[in-house]
């Protein structure tokens, strides 16, 4: 690596023990605090949805995903593995499921069947190494263009909308707070305040709750009850020490599996391994290394696959490589890969208490709806920026059907489809079926001639993170 200076006067440091023991540490700290917000949100997302992920389980399988990742690429690559958003989607159609064996489950049990799927899609992900590495990443992406995989993402977020306002509406004004810390702390901050916006809105919003709780502030409930704004009642019987739930074996921990559940969740690993190829040619650009190269696509993709198989068997969410905490590479231009993993093992040691957990839980469903009103219209807007930056032509009827069809599929099939195989009830979910539809229609109608690296855009920079 060149360790000249860059325009700014400072010197990448690619070997951070140069720094000192105690930089080292802050330097892995800074990393935590990047990637935190969005990872626990995933857990507090889906709990909402009426699935008990554990913010525990969550952390922890986002420290070993990110340790085992490091390892299949040699100890390379600065990348932290946090929670997927791209898999919400999934688990909110889990938590809605009322056909066939799903009807009348407990919720712990669709949980493990929705994490039955995250095994599957992880699993995915090695199919693709397998197949990049036999044939070449060029003949991969022909088949999966941003005509198709754009209208995906733009689903994914549109699908979760309605997660937003009925979180939001429990406490509109606190609601408000959280999506202007957010705008804020995104337009207008300087620095790290800029890299961390979603973790900002979260600790701000939650300090103006705590301090309206106590002069009596109330908000509403499932049923359209008044209650008091938060509870802090779990945190007070929480332990401060204790292990995660699927060591324990409570409920939720342990995958299982159905080719419904499978159908629902494994489709949406095409949209987040766009999101990793991306963040692997973002995180490359940044460091000045080509790490699809060496240690190469297949290695990262094996090694993002299996940490989300791993976490999906034992009752965890999908893992993803974070754009935050490339943010934070820029930010302090030390490309170590050790201070990622200072994080991962923070993380780690984060996962072992409950009361933590439970402080994390008190926070207001209103927040989460503030939250969730820009995170998940982000979503569809980076499916938006993903079509606009590689100059889709949507004057080529060819391209205009694909992403029709793609985008009525997606907003059409609300219940999805549930059919009898062989006896057993099969239900296709809206994004499955226009999953399904997108990458048939465009291997099938002439006129495909996307080359991935040829685009108008940097290869897979505008898939970005989401």
């Amino acid at each position: 690596m060149n360790e000249k200076k860059t325009a700014v006067g400072q010197a990448p440091v690619t070997d951070a023990r140069t720094l000192g023991l105690p930089k080292m540490l802050l330097l892995g700290l800074q990393h935590l605090f990047a990637m935190f917000g969005a990872t626990v949100l995933v857990p507090i997302l889906v709990q909402g949805y009426g699935l008990p992920l554990s913010i525990q389980t969550t952390l922890f399988f986002a420290g070993v995903g990110t340790l085992f990742f490091h390892v299949c690429t040699k100890m390379k690559v600065p990348a932290f593995l946090g929670s997927s958003f791209a898999f919400l989607g999934g688990f909110f159609t889990m938590a809605n499921l009322n056909t066939g064996i799903y009807a009348d489950m407990a919720a712990s049990e669709k949980l493990q069947y929705a994490c039955g799927g995250l095994v599957v899609a992880g699993l995915l992900y090695v199919l693709l190494a397998g197949i990049v590495k036999a044939v070449g990443i060029m003949k991969v992406m022909h088949y999966l263009p941003p005509v198709v995989t754009g209208p995906i993402i733009i689903l994914i977020g549109l699908n979760l909308a309605p997660s937003a306002v009925n979180n939001a509406k429990t406490c509109w004004w606190l609601a408000l707070v959280a999506m202007g810390i957010i705008i804020a702390a995104n337009i207008w901050g300087k620095g790290m305040i800029k890299i961390v916006p979603i973790l900002l809105g979260v600790v701000g919003a939650y300090c103006v709750a705590v301090i309206a709780n106590l002069f009596g502030a109330t908000a509403l409930n499932a049923a359209g009850e008044t209650v008091p704004l938060m509870d802090f009642s779990g945190v007070l019987a929480a332990n401060p020490v204790g292990l995660q739930p699927f060591v324990t074996d409570l409920p939720g921990s342990i995958a299982k599996f159905d080719l419904s559940a499978i159908l629902v969740m494994a489709p949406i690993a095409i949209a987040s391994m766009m999101e990793h190829i991306g963040d692997m040619s973002a995180i490359s650009a940044t460091v000045g290394e080509n790490f699809i190269t060496d240690p190469g696509l297949h290695r990262t993709l094996i090694g993002d696959g299996i940490a989300t198989s791993l976490a999906g068997l034992f009752g965890g969410p999908s893992n993803t490589t974070y754009g935050e905490n490339t943010g934070v590479l820029v930010l302090s231009k030390v490309y170590d890969p050790r201070v990622i993993r200072l994080a991962a093992a923070y993380a780690l040691v984060l996962s072992f208490s409950p009361a933590f957990a439970a402080l994390v839980n008190s926070l207001p469903a209103a927040i989460v709806g503030g939250i969730s009103f820009i995170l998940y219209g982000m979503i569809s807007a980076i499916g938006v920026r993903n079509i606009v930056e590689n100059r889709v032509d949507f004057t080529n009827s060819r391209n205009l059907i694909i992403a029709a069809v793609i985008l009525v599929s997606g907003l059409g099939f609300t219940d999805g489809l549930t059919f009898q195989v062989g006896g057993a009830s099969l239900t296709l979910t809206s994004l499955s079926i226009a999953a399904i539809a997108g990458i048939f229609l465009n291997a099938v109608l002439p006129g495909n001639d996307f080359q991935y690296g040829s685009s108008a855009s940097d290869d897979t920079a505008s898939l970005g993170k989401y």
